[in-house]
């Protein structure tokens, strides 16, 4: 018995000692991914050079071992006084000053692949791009064509072969539409679509060399951040500023715009193209973040703002034509045109405070439409991931056919439409009334089916609710 125990003892330690090695291994090419750090001087492999590896891993580019020499010779005479004022490096443990670089400020190395011609056909054409935005995002007809042109036309651009007599120039693009209109979701969609990387910032946060908040430069080191520290693709990769709106030139103000045109000339030399020093996983520089060299050049930059005001100037512009005699214009002609944005102008956009030199580095400009009670009954049941789909989902996870009248699904757009928030005010409103059903289903199995009534969404009566077999009242709403 005891031979035995001794065997499966002997056996569970070479097993233990197996996935010990293993796990090593792992580790050890693991972390083969990733450059080493100069510890002084913060630089990856790829701009210091090879680094020598100190006792306790840390490594030391050979500039800053070179320094630390010169320094030492310099002080050759006075050596003994310049060691008693060190400390006792006895009491230091060197192998915690390895770890002083979190993974997420390591910089990867690049793999050497094999050069591959890339070709139009590895670029979706324009007719596939927005149909498979179309699956998605309801309507917005123009913005798509206008969206899916721009973005093909720019990985051409990235991917065509170098031609020295033709260069094409990047065109980046500025959408405006009001709050709710999709903005935000279609470049994430088309980010998703296309597999490349994609950051998405706020332009609020935003001040002129990072006064209160970030500075420029931190929208890159975002979307080297998503495209795991990797510089290559994050070159190809997209950039959604959203709320540019709030950058533009403050009006009648006496103190110094650090958040206003002092960023829009900032973002010139972003958007036109440059090598920028970006910190690796921080939004800041310092001594102790690595760097890494981004070029902007190939970048595409979508900005995005809803323009509040801008309706206004436009609606003026639109009514300047005299008001007297027979072709006069009504002063409240406009007022009631919903896609009045769709009219606008470089000139508009320069009296709401953009200037002319961002606005040049912009050149595709385009609206979305307002939401219309059709396009929000859609949006609540066509796309592949609509709210409602969700909310079916889940009740059948619990054995429960959840249907919607179409009257009940008009309601919810008309309340939408009141909020003035766009699509958002879709899911405000479901989660609201939906919010006694899914709390009390669960109680009784016996329930099969709910149908959510016009009614209910009105808050006039309540939803049926089908028994497995017959048709019974719903529970007194509170």
């Amino acid at each position: 018995m005891s031979e035995d125990k001794k065997t499966i003892d002997e056996i569970s330690d070479g097993s233990k000692e197996q996935s010990t090695a293993a796990g090593d291994e792992r580790k050890e090419s693991h972390e083969d991914e990733y450059q080493k750090v100069c510890f002084m001087c913060r630089r990856p492999e790829s701009k210091a050079g090879k680094m020598i590896t100190l006792p306790g891993g840390i490594s030391i580019c050979t500039e800053c071992m070179q320094k630390s020499f010169d320094t030492m010779n310099q002080n050759n005479g006075n050596m003994s006084d310049m060691l008693s004022g060190m400390p006792n490096f006895g009491m230091i443990d060197l192998s915690n000053l390895s770890n002083q670089v979190p993974k997420k400020q390591r910089v990867k190395k690049k793999e050497k692949k094999a050069a591959r011609e890339f070709s139009i056909k590895d670029i979706p054409p324009p007719h596939r791009i927005k149909a498979m935005l179309d699956e998605y995002v309801i309507g917005q007809e123009h913005a798509k064509k206008v969206m899916s042109v721009a973005v093909y036309n720019h990985y051409k651009r990235v991917f065509a072969p170098a031609a020295s007599d033709v260069e094409i120039e990047k065109s980046n693009m500025l959408m405006i539409g009001p709050t709710g209109s999709g903005k935000t979701y279609m470049v994430q969609t088309l980010a998703r679509l296309l597999d490349v990387p994609l950051a998405i910032t706020d332009a609020t946060s935003l001040t002129e060399a990072g006064y209160i908040g970030d500075d420029i430069e931190s929208v890159v080191s975002k979307l080297l951040a998503a495209a795991d520290n990797d510089v290559e693709r994050a070159e190809h990769g997209i950039i959604f500023i959203d709320e540019i709106d709030k950058i533009a030139k403050k009006k009648n103000t006496n103190q110094r715009d650090v958040s206003g045109e002092a960023v829009q000339q900032g973002m010139l030399k972003l958007l036109e193209g440059s090598n920028i020093e970006v910190p690796v996983g921080a939004n800041s520089k310092n001594a102790m973040v690595p760097l890494e060299t981004v070029n902007t050049k190939n970048i595409l930059f979508i900005c995005g703002g809803a323009f509040p005001d801008l309706s206004d100037i436009i609606r003026e512009r639109l009514t300047k034509t005299s008001s007297i005699g027979f072709q006069a214009e009504l002063k409240d002609k406009y007022d009631q045109d919903k896609n009045i944005l769709s009219k606008v102008t470089l000139d508009d956009l320069r009296t709401f405070g953009m200037l002319p030199e961002f606005l040049g580095r912009l050149p595709i400009v385009f609206s979305l439409e307002s939401l219309t009670e059709d396009m929000l009954v859609e949006i609540l049941k066509e796309p592949k991931n609509a709210i409602l789909k969700q909310y079916k989902r889940l009740l059948e996870l619990d054995e429960v056919k959840l249907e919607f009248e179409e009257e009940a699904l008009r309601a919810i757009a008309r309340k939408a439409l009141e909020k003035d928030t766009g699509a958002r005010a879709l899911r405000a409103i479901i989660e609201d009334f939906m919010l006694d059903i899914m709390y009390e289903i669960p109680k009784d199995s016996s329930i099969g089916e709910v149908i959510i009534t016009r009614e209910y969404i009105e808050n006039t009566g309540g939803p049926r609710i089908l028994l497995r077999g017959q048709e019974v009242p719903f529970l007194e709403q509170k």
